[in-house]
């Protein structure tokens, strides 16, 4: 063969073939500490501005069970209670289904349009197998959650006050401090979750659909008489003369209720939160109520009740863990379970010399 005869087949040159890794983006993401522990004044100035990662981090700290994150987030909190009081605390329920997550999306959205800052701490059911939680209303709310106006917390229930994380009356406070004008507090409409997010809002909302029954909706009438508010979601296409005819029902039945230590007549209100369509009247009826509060001062008087409320169930939270948490009950507890269970001891006796075994274990260490 001709070696000076070229080739048919030759490869050119091709481009330089680019690092695997980029460190340029490891030098940036090391420079950030993230998982370094941010100091407390830290903690406080990153709130205070308004600074979204901060917030989501102390948040992390309040859910946290470990003592040093407890000790830390307490102080946190103290620090933030001047600068918090200034939102409209708003809860939402319904049954699984009614559109909880499209209404609070679709409600936000509007308010964000209002020049409003809109917090949404929804409330995750965690299973009672695997403890484990979805955590998926960043996913429900796509649109809402890509707002800058807009901040979104989902959070294990892990069981506690019947769906309603403990710790949500805390993060009340640090999103407050952040600057958010409302906050959105989703329960999972199992039961007891109304009866506590009750206890940590200023308005309390609850959603319903047409052309369901009481019993198919399994909406008891304790939790009617809770609303300050009542709106038929889903009343587009076909279900709008379902929805209209639940309102006047719904309107007429609220008569029948007992007067509430408000002065407020509970209102009833169709909506369309796919549509968005209805949300104005939806707004107005909780700006008038808070006008209405205000003016008599209920809305005072029941913050002060909640507050109050919760500093007892927290004492009630906290002995519990102490007594169930003590290394000696827990080497006594399952000996006097047996007992109950032999039919030695009664439940309340049983019971009874727990807890004097607790306080004698308590005096011995003082």
């Amino acid at each position: 063969m001709d070696k000076n005869k070229k080739e048919s087949l030759f490869v050119n040159d091709g481009i330089e073939k680019p690092e695997m890794i980029n460190n340029k983006a490891i030098d940036s993401y090391k420079k950030l500490n993230r998982n370094k522990e941010l100091p407390e004044d830290e903690f406080i100035k990153g709130i205070l501005s308004g600074n979204r990662t901060i917030l989501g981090k102390a948040i992390t700290l309040v859910e946290s069970t470990l003592p040093k994150h407890h000790d830390l987030a307490q102080r946190i909190i103290n620090s933030c209670l001047k600068h918090s009081g200034n939102s409209i605390r708003i809860g939402i329920t319904g049954v699984p289904g009614v559109g909880k997550s499209t209404f609070i999306e679709a409600l936000g959205k509007y308010l964000i349009k209002q020049g409003k800052k809109i917090a949404v701490l929804a409330i995750d059911p965690s299973s009672t197998i695997s403890k484990g939680s979805i955590l998926g209303d960043k996913t429900r709310m796509e649109e809402l959650s890509a707002m800058q106006m807009a901040f979104i917390r989902p959070s294990p229930s892990a069981g506690s006050l019947g769906g309603v994380a403990m710790k949500t009356r805390e993060t009340i406070v640090l999103c407050e401090a952040a600057g958010y004008d409302i906050i959105f507090i989703e329960t999972v409409g199992v039961g007891q979750s109304e009866i506590a997010v009750h206890s940590m809002v200023d308005f309390f909302l609850l959603l319903m659909l047409g052309g369901a029954g009481d019993e198919l909706q399994g909406i008891k009438r304790g939790i009617m008489e809770m609303a300050d508010g009542i709106i038929i979601n889903k009343a587009d296409a076909d279900n709008i003369k379902q929805a209209t005819r639940a309102q006047a029902q719904l309107s007429n039945a609220i008569h029948y209720f007992p007067p509430s230590p408000s002065d407020w007549i509970t209102k009833v209100d169709t909506c369309s939160a796919i549509e968005e369509k209805g949300l104005d009247n939806v707004w107005e009826t909780i700006e008038n109520y808070v006008s209405h509060t205000k003016n008599n001062n209920y809305f005072n008087i029941r913050r002060k009740e909640q507050s109050k409320y919760w500093m007892y169930e927290t004492i009630n939270s906290e002995l519990k863990s102490l007594f169930y948490d003590n290394k000696f009950i827990k080497s006594k507890l399952k000996i006097e379970e047996e007992r109950v269970l032999k039919e030695e001891k009664t439940p309340f006796l049983a019971a009874y010399d727990m807890i004097n075994m607790f306080f004698n274990e308590i005096n011995k260490k003082k």
